[in-house]
């Protein structure tokens, strides 16, 4: 590995993994809540909503958190969120997300916490490391109608999932909240890949793919692994910062 792009790697790393990150970035709700399922909740709405534009999509996870009052969990297991998303609704929450979509989200939500206690627990009773959560969190929300926000299956780079994984699993970070790093090591989470990621690793040498998959997003986590050892996805920082300052 290039000794002066591992350094450039850590020095973005370093800038960018603090608490100033997440004023504009979707990590910052589950730092609004307290209690580790309510969290997790939080964190999975907000990794769902979070593509296209920051500014249109963060107010749009702020207005459900403060539907919620705060309290996530209770929201979903109380089935409060009917309140606002209706099954025959097919008017636009946000951009293709329609009510409806939002309300088999919910409605599968809600049925993971009355069948398993906790997110955490659903995804973990049969995952153990990061790409095994993927596959597990794409068949506790597979559906049969066209309702879907969580991808199918994990094929697809499914870069909200690992994002999702990465706060998560990432502990000892003033951004990530560790609530599954006893469940699942940090070794094995895979990189959330979009076509930035794509872009700035191809730019680097690091990815020869052009085009983001589960497949090219396993060969960018290996990379990452030589400049990081032990901790892989602290390049996510680093290729965040690489296209600020590019």
């Amino acid at each position: 590995m290039n000794s002066s792009l591992s350094i450039v790697l850590h020095s973005l790393a370093d800038r960018y993994e603090t608490a100033d990150f997440l004023k504009d970035d979707p990590s910052q709700f589950m730092h609004q809540v307290s209690g580790d399922a309510n969290r997790e909740l939080t964190a999975f709405v907000a990794a769902a909503l979070s593509y296209g534009s920051r500014k249109q999509f963060l107010p749009r996870i702020q207005q459900i958190v403060d539907w919620a009052e705060g309290d996530m969990m209770q929201y979903i297991k109380e089935g409060e969120w009917r309140a606002h998303f209706a099954a025959d609704d097919t008017t636009s929450y946000y951009r293709l997300y329609s009510h409806a979509m939002m309300h088999t989200l919910f409605a599968q939500l809600t049925d993971i916490i009355k069948q398993h206690g906790t997110l955490g627990d659903a995804v973990c009773r049969n995952a153990n490391d990061g790409y095994s959560a993927v596959v597990e969190m794409t068949r506790l929300f597979a559906n049969s109608d066209d309702r879907r926000i969580i991808p199918k299956d994990a094929t697809s780079a499914c870069k909200r999932l690992c994002m999702f994984l990465r706060w998560m699993v990432r502990s000892g970070s003033p951004v990530d909240i560790g609530l599954w790093s006893d469940r699942i090591p940090r070794t094995t989470l895979i990189m959330p890949m979009d076509t930035h990621v794509v872009q700035q690793s191809r730019r680097l040498g690091l990815l020869d793919s052009k085009t983001a998959s589960m497949s090219s997003a396993k060969k960018l986590t290996a990379r990452c692994a030589e400049i990081f050892p032990g901790d892989p996805l602290r390049a996510d920082f680093a290729l965040f910062g690489l296209g600020v300052n590019s």
